[in-house]
């Protein structure tokens, strides 16, 4: 007998869930994808993909977001970061499937905004995403508690980034809140702070930090010292009444696993290896890296700069690598330099579980007339969610 059975040592919920044993349909967090997938050996995968696809005609509508890999976005009808994909499957009504090539929060939004007659699918349902982890319905419903019992919850307007659960989403919609992109934060902010009065306002802003962090500072002209970093896994977030009184921005304590990896040492040391580079970062990146920047945008902003960049330029960019160097690739005859801020590789690992053999098992599947991984968000979720994204489709 083992020492662990003498014991009596049962795996965790939490840590059957991280082995794919177990199912959360409230978690980012991966769970087994049924049926058997191809060989990623195959040689005729791509025939295969091709093949089904052409079968589907109309049915079927791929979307593929800009982190994906080559050998999946040579499949999609559309490229793009999450809300526009989202807002591209909305507008396709005739497609029956909508084949996110992404991960699990961008697939709900797609569910939220297209007709209750089509049907999202995600290729992968382990595909979700660590930053939306980082705020569940839970953790965020006490922190609600946290703000009222400080009595400052009728001054706070909470601001949910595109990359939260549809939860949160809904969250934000159920408290006179909006969602956010990367690109449209400033406004979202701006529009969140004229719902209070102008001395009193506060906002909540979830999941990401950092994004929230160097709206505030950079584009809203706010000091640090406005933010006050709010940790879930701490009493009361870590902070004092007093605390959450002062302060203008309620940060959640989350970030992205890929952009938070990016450091004021990366920008120094691309500085010395290249002489003349142009440093341009996401702003999920840290505020002190953004503040070393040259450039800061979105990832459409990003590709935009880069197209409209002299040829001869040099570059270092601070975002996933799949759009690096498929950005480096495309503007190579232009002669202009791209390269990856970071020395040491990175992809974002969750994203990458859309691969060519699970596009092509879904394809195929739906090919075959039988519906697998679709994404469904529940109505009353939906509701509450949508309104959110309904008040960022009305900013100015």
């Amino acid at each position: 007998m083992t020492t662990a059975q003498s014991l009596d040592v049962q795996p965790t919920p939490l840590a059957l869930l991280l082995l794919g044993r177990e199912a959360d349909p409230r978690s980012e967090r991966g769970v087994e994808c049924p049926g058997d997938l191809p060989s990623p050996s195959d040689p005729d995968l791509v025939e295969r993909a091709r093949a089904a696809k052409e079968k589907l005609g109309d049915k079927v509508f791929v979307l593929g977001h800009h982190y994906q890999r080559d050998k999946v976005i040579q499949f999609a009808d559309v490229t793009g970061d999450s809300f526009k994909l989202a807002r591209d499957a909305a507008a396709r009504p005739e497609a029956e499937y909508i084949v996110f090539c992404g991960v699990h929060f961008m697939a709900e939004s797609a569910d939220i905004l297209t007709g209750d007659d089509q049907k999202v699918v995600l290729p992968d349902l382990a595909a979700g995403c660590s930053m939306a982890d980082m705020a569940t319905a839970e953790q965020v419903a006490e922190c609600w508690d946290v703000l009222t019992e400080a009595g400052v919850a009728d001054q706070v307007v909470p601001v949910s980034y595109m990359n939260s659960s549809a939860d949160i989403k809904a969250f934000t919609g159920r408290h006179g809140g909006t969602i956010c992109t990367s690109s449209n934060a400033e406004r979202a902010l701006g529009w969140a702070f004229e719902q209070r009065e102008p001395s009193a306002g506060k906002v909540l802003f979830l999941p990401d930090q950092h994004l929230g962090r160097n709206t505030a500072v950079r584009d809203l002209g706010m000091s640090l010292e406005d933010c006050v970093v709010y940790n879930p896994h701490k009493p009361n977030g870590g902070l004092s009444a007093g605390q959450l009184r002062d302060a203008k921005m309620i940060l959640w304590r989350g970030h992205c696993s890929v952009h938070g990896r990016f450091s004021v040492e990366s920008v120094n040391d691309v500085r010395e290896r290249i002489p003349g580079v142009n440093v341009l970062v996401h702003p999920e990146c840290k505020h002190e890296v953004v503040a070393a920047a040259d450039y800061v945008g979105s990832t459409e902003y990003i590709i935009k700069a880069l197209e409209a960049a002299p040829a001869g330029s040099k570059w270092a960019i601070g975002t996933e690598l799949n759009l690096v160097r498929r950005l480096a690739n495309r503007f190579a005859a232009e002669d202009k330099e791209i390269v990856f801020l970071d020395k040491t590789v990175c992809f974002c690992s969750t994203m990458n579980r859309i691969d060519l053999p699970h596009l092509v098992w879904t394809l195929e599947s739906l090919a075959e007339g039988s519906l697998v991984n679709r994404i469904q968000v529940d109505p009353e979720t939906e509701k509450y969610a949508k309104l959110a994204l309904e008040r960022m489709l009305a900013l100015p």
